[in-house]
């Protein structure tokens, strides 16, 4: 196994050579042959790193500890069910991983390319493969994850405890090609650049492959929020850690990038703009990959020390400064076909969200990096802690809200204030409605009274557009009301799949909401037998059962919960000691409702059979949970797109195919 991928992978370094060279010289030479022979070698490159990839893993499952990265991240205790885990558990197995996933989606991104992309589409092939030869370069020359050691050992290592978590086999491989599969949009700007084009024909594999990586990202971001929350034991999701930080700025980059590409679609605006947002994009994707290895801050959720951080700098800066050199060669040819014609407009407010977008990012950006600033210019290193990004951030994310909600109310061109006022009186009114219901409820926090309006304000404001439109294809054709929504949903599924991603967005901050303000927690400490009150709930320790396994020590707590003295449920939290690591990892157990969660998370387990405890109640927080998979459908949805006509000069499009639509629904709107 060893030997197969250590070769497949040298195999696959000169096959992201070839490729990127064969696409460069083919196009520049005009020989069609050697385009399409790089264009085999990047289908070909993909089965070669699968290989490479299969070896690794089956290297796990035979416990074949002659691999050095085999002997550190597993031990013949790990469950089997943790070797895809442990694959990519450290930097050598992470880049490969990366590797994979880049080849994969480079070849579904040269393969399924728009036929008007045929002209730039070498550019883009080479600007994949260089990326691609990048990290297959880091690996054979400084990272190998086949190198072997003088003397296998009879044992290795073992697995990190903070990874034999559920949320392992998603969180991580969502994350990790989320930021390389921002490569693919960006390839297909900078070929579009490289190539000297005039128009467009870049916008919708940019679109397609932007909305993608965007999902994979915000996926990640609540997966992992998920594992924080359910294994770290302090009871939070969200800790504006480096690393966190590194994840969350390109998704940033990348939400304004995929509204902002729409506006290009539609009315063929922001040419510049939008090739700058996928640069910065980029460029923070490749920031994160930094941090992750090697970056001078340190952080739970990197890989560790390592000798990569200098290499990753550097292509960080290659990364940056080539993309905006090519950007400046061609900024005579990005002019839009058309100038921004009022501010009153769906356009002005989609710069506007592009601005507060990464004002959040650039927030986010310096307090990461302040530390380090400090450091250099005073010698001692400041710490920027949470509520420098709570304070500062807070406020630009509710007018994100704001404008989620007004935005697609507002009429593309310009708007008149008669027609506004009629588009926003419902949602205003919900909103106002739901602000007085919590006044009632004897809410008085300034940001959770401005919260929970603006999620009433984007809620009612999608209903109404979706009742309309139902309503009217159900007058129109006499559909019954389940199907003219289906219908609906069918014509323009660019615009609706949006909205439901915004129903997900109202989500999370519903649960951010919740959590932040209404939270309550107690440090307890219980013996058998006692109890303890907290919001509502009675819980009573029951007893700690100590159970040997082979890598760790579990002591699994057993508490009764009590809700007006009526029995609720049992539950369960587990804490766990590795001697190999000398480290405890924990288990919280968690009941959830739409409601509140119930957590409960053991802290110390005392020699009299006593426990500490920390327990918390958090509203709402299952509606970040269901976020998740609401904002995945959504998605699906807007990918299943459907062709729309163009209205301005920038590339011809086919029709769009005869199909009754509700006066309601416009096409084009996304």
């Amino acid at each position: 196994m060893a030997d197969l991928g250590a070769i497949s992978l040298w195999i696959a370094l000169a096959l992201s050579s070839y490729a990127m060279l064969g696409s460069l010289l083919g196009k520049i030479r005009g020989v069609p042959a050697l385009e399409e022979s790089a264009r085999r070698a990047v289908y070909l490159l993909l089965l070669v790193l699968l290989v490479s990839t299969l070896s690794l893993v089956g290297a796990f499952i035979s416990h074949d500890f002659e691999l050095a990265y085999v002997a550190a991240h597993s031990n013949l205790a790990m469950p089997n069910i943790f070797t895809w885990v442990a694959s990519y558990a450290g930097n050598e197995g992470s880049l490969l991983f990366i590797a994979f996933a880049l080849s994969v989606m480079a070849a579904l991104a040269l393969w399924l390319a728009p036929a008007r992309t045929r002209e730039t589409l070498p550019y883009t092939a080479a600007v994949l493969m260089f990326v691609e030869t990048f990290f297959l370069a880091v690996m054979a020359f400084m990272a190998n994850p086949f190198d072997t050691l003088p003397v296998a050992p009879l044992d290795g290592e073992g697995i990190n405890p903070l990874l034999t978590h559920f949320g392992m086999f998603f969180h991580p491989p969502a994350l990790m090609t989320g930021l390389i599969g921002i490569t693919v949009p960006f390839a297909f700007a900078m070929g579009y650049l490289i190539g000297g084009q005039n128009e467009d024909q870049w916008v919708d594999a940019g679109r397609t492959w932007g909305i993608i990586a965007w999902v994979l990202l915000a996926s990640g971001l609540l997966l992992g929020s998920w594992w924080a929350y359910t294994i770290l034991g302090w009871g939070g999701f969200w800790f504006w850690d480096p690393v966190e930080n590194a994840a969350f700025m390109p998704w940033l980059a990348l939400t304004a990038f995929v509204h902002s590409i729409m506006v290009q679609k539609r009315r063929g605006m922001f040419r510049m703009w939008n090739i700058v947002l996928i640069n910065v994009a980029f460029g923070l994707a490749l920031y994160g990959m930094f941090m992750n290895r090697g970056g001078p801050v340190p952080s739970v959720h990197s890989f560790g020390s390592s000798s990569l951080g200098a290499i990753f700098l550097m292509f960080l800066a290659v990364g940056v400064l080539v993309p905006f050199a090519i950007f400046f060669w061609r900024y005579n040819s990005l002019k839009s076909a058309q100038n921004l014609d009022s501010m009153l407009s769906r356009e002005a407010a989609f710069l506007v969200n592009n601005l507060l977008l990464l004002g959040v990012a650039f927030v986010t950006l310096w307090g990461t990096v302040y530390p380090l600033i400090s450091e250099l210019g005073t010698g001692e290193r400041v710490t920027v802690a949470r509520p420098f990004y709570d304070q500062v951030n807070g406020p630009l994310f509710l007018a994100l809200v704001l404008l989620m909600g007004i935005g697609p109310l507002i009429p593309w061109r310009r708007a008149n204030l008669a027609s506004l006022r009629r588009s926003l009186l419902w949602p205003t009114s919900g909103a106002l409605a739901a602000v007085a219901a919590l006044l009632v409820l004897g809410i008085r926090q300034p940001y959770v009274l401005i919260g929970f309006g603006l999620c009433a304000l984007v809620t009612t404001g999608i209903v109404l557009e979706w009742a309309r439109g139902s309503r009217s294809r159900h007058r129109s054709s006499g559909e019954n009301y389940p199907l003219a929504f289906w219908h609906l949903l069918m014509a323009n599924r660019p615009r609706y799949g949006g909205y439901v991603v915004h129903l997900a967005v109202v989500m999370v901050v519903l649960g951010v909401l919740g959590t932040t303000f209404y939270s309550v927690q107690r440090d307890v400490v219980l013996a058998p037998g006692e109890r303890v009150d907290i919001a509502g709930y009675q819980i009573e320790y029951i007893g700690t059962t100590t159970t040997p396994k082979a890598d760790r020590t579990e002591f699994i707590s057993t508490l009764q919960v009590y809700r007006d003295s009526r029995p609720l449920t049992t539950m369960h939290p587990r804490r766990s000691f590795y001697p190999s690591f000398n480290m405890a990892s924990t288990r919280a157990a968690i009941r959830s409702t739409p409601v509140e969660d119930l957590y409960v998370v053991p802290s110390e387990n005392l020699p009299d059979g006593s426990v500490g405890f920390r327990i918390l109640v958090n509203p709402l927080m299952w509606w970040m949970w269901v976020a998740g998979p609401v904002m995945i459908l959504g998605t699906v949805i807007a990918l299943w797109s459907q062709p729309v006509r163009q209205t301005v000069g920038t590339t011809s499009l086919a029709p769009t195919p005869a199909r009754q639509r509700p006066a309601a629904a416009p096409a084009a709107d996304a």
